[in-house]
This record gives structure tokens, sequence and C-alpha cells, in this order.
């Protein structure tokens, strides 16, 4: 059948440039839709081209440079492009998974902007088929002492945990820090893991013409419209609010869809599914139809509504929560309107799939499914778009590039510190270092049953009881046929990024692939979100590019690839950018559960070492101390407001030699395996002295805390200076595993570490109520055994600082 061209909908306004611009389409954006359509387009068309235009949708700055990732691998079944990415975990299952970003949302409303992100990231996975079973967060908040810090960190938190906690999947773990530059913009990236059969995953593509496309889910409002244009703009804080553009959830629906989509998918009469996310109905049904080539014909007078006299424009770019929109089997509608009925959804069919790659939208005037009185009018057009020009076809930038301006050099070196006993108190009480407990009691991180390693340790470990029907579908009721263990860690230093943007990103993929190992879980792939600012700026750009080369090189340095993810640019407030943040979220599988490690000592008498880069590097300077906790320590107490910048301390680059980490990751995997190790963790913010801290008081119980007597050897080269103490104790250099071994295993260790190229030093022994480090003087220095300075802290006074650390922040 061949439809009329689409014309003005009634009460629409004259599109023009002008009202073009308002939409954040460019002059140039805006002749090119010109072009493309031969005409002016609809009010309701203009819209959409605004939302799948948007970088959210489009990725329109970051294509370029995303295609530079590595995505493949042999146990990749699905990359990036889908709703999640999906790699094997053996025996016929899957793990399904993805990281998004709902940044702008919580800061302007942070509890229902925190929970949708939540429900979206959900959604997101089990749309592929899979039930999540793991959920985890990264958040960025500004200075602890901002006036909406205590407001935002609550509402966020309380979001996170009430739409997670209510909808029954277990938030496992996360990370959090807080910088000033995040003052006006915070961060807030949500991570979701499910298991499917691996021949059960499904996809959004529209496929089968004239097969049915079906709304589920919840009733359309005004909620959330141009939520996915307002993501990709830069805020103001003189600006207008921007409430009007928030989705509110609704966890107990979620639930409810989540339940009858796996129903669906057992009864396997889908085609294709879609979340309506981002753009919601047009997303969803554009990205499907794109998928396939097909196109597709939408009646908006069949959308389920809970908003009377909703225009077509609105219909479309509602983003209200809890939708999916299906494409059915021939003949299967009737089970779906069964299933949907069994679980109390809304179900409606919407449209069909059609060949010719248009996206084909009716609607009829004055027509209201909540007013009785009917419509005297005839449907009539209201979108007709090739569907490519809205997908493939959107504008892709290579935008320019240039260096951020260098910071001024210091004329002398920095006095960086006072007293080590002190200085290692406030750096396990800082907010960015911590003990997260108050964070993740907010959050049910047991419901399911399956939390094996609980929120506290370097990774998360989840069992996982993959169970299937007749069909091969999830089965919870029937007897189990396998289990798994799956670990999760989630991980950036914005400060390293912006210190050196290339091995800063570098950094995060080796961090979250070593709280992995370090938890006896190979890494099987990763997700990532990449939080900067505007990337028409030269130096933005030059930082995301520099960060995507980062993140590519350590992929391949550790043979573990990205198979899904997002970009969040224009995070920024009155031209203020953020500490550029390419999160990155790692899954790995445990290959049994004796396998698995935690990062708290277990007994006395056992040997601590370090693994990895042992030692200070004179070469690079006072290593590790560029971008650290410890260098912001010393400039908060030099009066300084700024962030700290790497040159202005005198402090070395940030720098991660990645044939180290490999042969370190692969080490510390193949202990855990041959069950040598009584604990491991990595040394990350605060130190080679705070990780020791960390080990000695981060267990589940003060009870089982375990001191212990530890002699750290000086740098022969430059010898004994304050600045050189501090990169000792305090420096954040990477590639580094602080491990424990009974002592009539060292030897086992030690030559396990030589055949594999890693260095290997004696740190001492635990035991006491006290953590004891002396600092030796080197060997080279003809003074060997001599204390150059020594720490001592009671346990006790230990875990005090790491629990009170957000007190000021949350309260008490």
């Amino acid at each position: 059948m061949t439809l009329p061209p689409p014309s003005p909908f009634p009460g629409d306004p004259v599109v023009d440039a002008g009202l073009a611009k308002q939409h954040k389409l460019s002059s140039e954006e805006y002749a090119r839709i010109v072009g493309l359509l031969g005409r002016t387009p609809t009010y309701t068309e203009l819209g959409v081209f605004s939302v799948m235009w948007s970088e959210h949708c489009s990725y329109k700055s970051s294509r370029v440079h995303l295609k530079r990732l590595p995505t493949k691998g042999p146990r990749v079944i699905q990359g990036p492009g889908e709703n999640a990415g999906v790699v094997d975990i053996g025996d016929g299952y899957a793990a399904v998974f993805k990281m998004e970003s709902h940044n702008h949302p919580s800061f302007i409303e942070p509890h229902q902007g925190a929970a949708t992100g939540v429900g979206g990231i959900l959604r997101d996975v089990f749309t592929m088929g899979a039930r999540p079973i793991a959920g985890l967060d990264s958040l960025r908040f500004g200075r602890p002492d901002h006036p909406r810090t205590s407001e935002l960190v609550h509402g966020v938190v309380a979001g996170i945990g009430g739409y997670g906690n209510c909808i029954g999947v277990p938030t496992v773990g996360g990370d959090l820090q807080f910088d000033a530059s995040y003052d006006g913009n915070i961060l807030v990236n949500a991570f979701a893991c499910g298991i499917a059969r691996s021949e059960k995953i499904f996809y959004g593509r529209a496929s089968g013409v004239d097969n049915s496309i079906l709304y589920i889910g919840a009733k359309t409002g005004r909620d959330g419209i141009h939520g996915a244009t307002m993501a990709s703009d830069e805020f103001s804080l003189g600006g207008p609010s921007q409430r009007p553009t928030m989705q509110v959830g609704d966890p107990f629906m979620g639930k409810l869809l989540l339940e009858a989509c796996l129903e669906l998918f057992a009864e396997d009469v889908l085609e294709g599914i879609q979340d309506m996310g981002a753009a919601g109905l047009t997303s969803s049904s554009v990205e499907m139809a794109g998928r396939t080539g097909c196109g597709v014909e939408i009646d908006l007078d069949s959308v389920p509504r809970r908003a009377r006299h909703m225009a077509p424009y609105e219909i479309l770019l509602s983003e209200s929560q809890e939708r999916m929109l299906l494409v059915a089997k021939p003949g299967k509608e009737d089970r779906v309107f069964e299933i949907c009925k069994k679980w109390e959804l809304d179900c409606a069919v919407i449209g069909r799939v059609t060949h010719g790659g248009r996206w084909v939208v009716t609607a009829t005037p004055q027509h209201d499914p909540l007013d009785d009185s009917p419509s005297t009018t005839c449907p009539v057009v209201v979108c007709d778009l090739p569907t490519d020009a809205l997908t493939q076809g959107a504008p892709a930038y290579e935008r320019p590039e240039g260096d951020a301006p260098a910071p001024a050099e210091a004329s002398a070196e920095p006095k960086v510190h006072g007293n080590l006993r002190d200085e290692l108190l406030a750096l396990c009480g800082s907010p960015n270092i911590g003990s997260r407990a108050w964070v993740y009691r907010q959050y049910d991180h047991i419901v399911r049953g399956g939390s094996v390693v609980r929120p506290g340790s370097d990774a998360a470990v989840v069992r996982v009881l993959c169970e299937r029907d007749a069909k091969g579908a999830l089965a919870p009721d029937l007897p189990r046929s396998t289990e798994k263990f799956l670990a999760f860690s989630v991980d950036c230093n914005g400060r390293y990024v912006e210190s050196d943007a290339f091995h800063g990103a570098a950094m995060a993929v080796a961090e979250s692939c070593r709280n992995l190992v370090c938890s006896g879980a190979e890494p099987l792939g990763l997700t990532d979100c990449l939080n900067f600012g505007n990337p028409e700026r030269r130096e933005v750009m030059r930082s995301f590019a520099r960060a995507v080369d980062g993140i590519a090189a350590a992929c391949r340095a550790l043979d573990v690839p990205i198979v899904s993810g997002n970009v969040s640019l224009y995070n920024e407030t009155d031209g203020k950018a953020i500490l550029p943040t390419p999160t990155i979220g790692a899954v790995g599988l445990v290959r049994s559960e004796g396998d698995i490690v935690t990062q708290w000592w277990k007994r006395a008498g056992d040997v601590v070492l370090l693994l990895g880069d042992t030692a200070a590097d004179a070469k690079r300077g006072a290593a590790g101390l560029a971008g650290s906790e410890y260098a912001a320590l010393m400039q908060q107490r030099a009066g300084g407001s700024e962030r700290v910048r790497v040159a202005g301390l005198g402090f070395g680059p940030v720098f991660i030699d990645l044939a180290l980490e490999a042969r370190l990751q692969k080490l510390v995997l193949a202990l855990a395996r041959s069950r040598l190790l009584a604990s491991a963790h990595d040394v990350s913010e605060g130190g080679l002295a705070v990780a020791l801290a960390e080990c000695a008081t981060s267990s589940p119980s003060a009870k089982s805390d375990v001191g212990a007597r530890i002699d750290l050897e000086m740098p022969a080269n430059g010898g004994i200076t304050p600045l050189r103490t501090a990169s000792v104790l305090f420096g954040e250099q990477p590639t580094r595993v602080v491990v424990s071994v009974r002592a009539d295993r060292v030897g086992e260790l030690r030559a396990a570490a030589g055949a594999g190229g890693v260095p290997c030093a004696e740190l001492g022994v635990t035991g006491g109520d006290s953590l004891s480090i002396a600092l030796v003087a080197p060997h080279a220095l003809g003074t060997a055994g001599s204390i150059g300075a020594s720490v001592v802290v009671p346990l006790v006074e230990l875990r005090r600082a790491r629990e009170g650390c957000l007190a000021s922040i949350v309260g008490d």
C-alpha cells in the first residue's frame, strides 16, 4: 500500500532552522536533513532526527575512534552493536553484560535518575534472553564539602538500592570517587550481568515481512521526553530546570516485565525484542529495523497511554520506563497476549515489519484512547523516513584534536610529608579510599543467595546455578545442571587519565582485570563507559582518542576484548569539564570455588610478598605520586583548592608497563588456581601502605583482623628523601599485587614468579594487633638493615579511619 507523504499534525509548530537549533541540531545537520528528504521535515520528524542524531544515540563524535577497540575473541558470542555483549562461559551458557551512563538525569533528580539507570541496564541484559544475576555501579561526585554532594550521594545510593532491591537483583560491587571536577556534573554508571543459554540469545532485530510488532509493559506518559537529547548536552548551573525530561522508574513493574520476557523467551514466540530506552519507541523501532534492513510501520493510535491528548511527537519521544518492543513469530501473537495478561502487563499490536527500509508512523488527529468521544478524522502519516538515514547514515565526525595547556612547572621540589603515621590514617580515612560499607549496606547484595564474595574485596564473586528446562531455557524450579562462579570489577581513576590519557585509560583496564585475577578469576570480557566533556573542544577530543588507544593497547596486551559499552559526552557545566573518566567493567570466570581468593590476611605467621613492579623506579622520578591521593592530600594541606596537576608538584609521569602487567596477571591467576595464595590484593589508590592496611582490616569482622610487621627497602638510586619515602609508602604505580602465603610455600611462589618473569619481594610476616611498617636503608648505601623511618598503627585505629571515611558526607 502506498501511503501519502507526511503532513503537519494539528497543533505542530512551523519547522525551520531556528526550531532545529532548539533541538540541538546544527545548521549543517538541518540542511542535510532537508537534502535527504527533499522537503522540510514535519515537527515529529524533526524530533526524531534530534534524538537519533544525538551523541547519546548516534555516537557521532566517537564512532570513528571506537572502531579501534578489539572486540573479537574465542569466547565472544556478541560484541558491540546489540543491547549487551555476550561471552561464552562454557557448558552451553553465556554471560550477558553491559554498562551505561545515567549522568545528567542523576544530577537533575538523583533518586529517579539513578533508579532508572539501573532499570535501563537490567532491561538491556534481559532483553537478550538472560536472567540478571548481578549489578555494579561506578559513581563520581564533587568535593565532599560541596553543598550538593551529601544530597546527591544519598539520592543516588537510595535510587540504586531501591530499584535493585525491589526487582531482586543483587548489587555486588562498584567504585566511588570524589573530585571537584564533578561538582556540577556527577557520573552514575550502572553495570548489569545476566546468564542465558548460549544458543538462546535474543536480538533486537525486526525481521520477517508482515510480522506483527507488539508493545508490552507500562503505559506511555510524558516523562522523559527528549531525555536522549538532554544527555547529549552540557549543563549550565544558571539554566532552567530540566526535570520535565526526567524518567520515572517502577521496579515492581520492571519485575513483572522481566518475568514475562523470560517466559516469552522460553515459549519461543519472538523474532526480536528491544528495550524502549533512550528515545523510547523511536530508537527501539528504528534500531530493530536498521539491524535487518527492513522497514516498519507504526500505528500510534494503538500505543497504550496514561496521559491524555498526547501528540505523536510526545508518544514517539517519551522515555517512560519498563516498556519493550517485540516482533512476534507468525501466528504467535495470541500467546504473547496470554503471557502478558498473566503478568498483568499491557500488550498491543502497534505495527508490522515491512520491506523497503522505511520507517513510517501514522496517527489520527484528535484520537485519544483515554477519551470516550470518537475521532471524526482519518489516520495521517506523521513520519516517513529512510531507516538508514537514522542509523548508519547519521553524521559521523572526526573532530579536530589538540593538547591541553601544559601546567606550570614547579620551581622547587615540594615538601611532601610530615608525620607518616598521621598521613597513613588520613589516607585510610579519605572519602576516595576508605571503606564503602555505608554504600553497599544500602543495597541487597545477597538476594538470590549467590554472592560468595560480597562487596569489600578486590572483586565480587557470584555463584550461578545454571538451570534449564527441556527447551534449554532457565528454569529455577528444576534441578540444576551446572554451577558457575563469575567475578565482577569496575574501575577508573580520572586523575591518571587527565595526566596521561593513554596510560591512564590503560591502567583502568589493567586494574579491573587485576582485581579479577586477585580473586581467582580469568578475565573473559570488558564493557566500558567513556565519560568525557565537550567533544567540540580540541583538548577533550584528544584526550578521548588517546584514551581509546590506551584501552585498546591494554586489551590486546591482556587478551581481553571489549564486548559492549557506552559513550557519554558533554559532561561539563559552564564550560568546565569533568575529569576524563573511561570507566571499565570486567567479567571473569572462576574455574572452581576453591580457586577464590580474598584480599584480607587470614592468620598469623603467613609471609607477605609483593609481586610485580617491586621497586620505585628512579628514572620515573617520584614513582606513582602523579595524580595520587597522597598528592591530593598534600595539596589540600597546602591550602590548594584546585585538583592536583602533575608537573605542578614535580612528580614523575603516569606510566604502565603492559608487558609486565600481562605477566603479573597470568602469574597471580596461576597461583590462585594452584591454591597457593592465602590472600591477594592489588595496590591502587593510596599506594602500598594503604594496600597493606586494607589487607589487615578489610575482613568481614573486626575480630578477624590480622596485623603484620613489614620491612620496605628504600630504593638505592637517589638516596633517602621525603619525596622518595612518600613514593615508597604512598605511590600508586600500577602492576603490583600484595599476596600472603604459608611460610612453607614461599619457595614455590618465588619459583613460579621467577619462571613467569615477575619480580618478587618478601615484605614481612602477618600477626599481632598492629600494622608496623619500617623503611629500611638500601644495601647500596652500605647501611642495610638500618631504619630510615617507621609507622606503627593499631588495627583498631586503621579500621576506625577506614569505616569513618564517608561520615562527613552521609553522617554517622
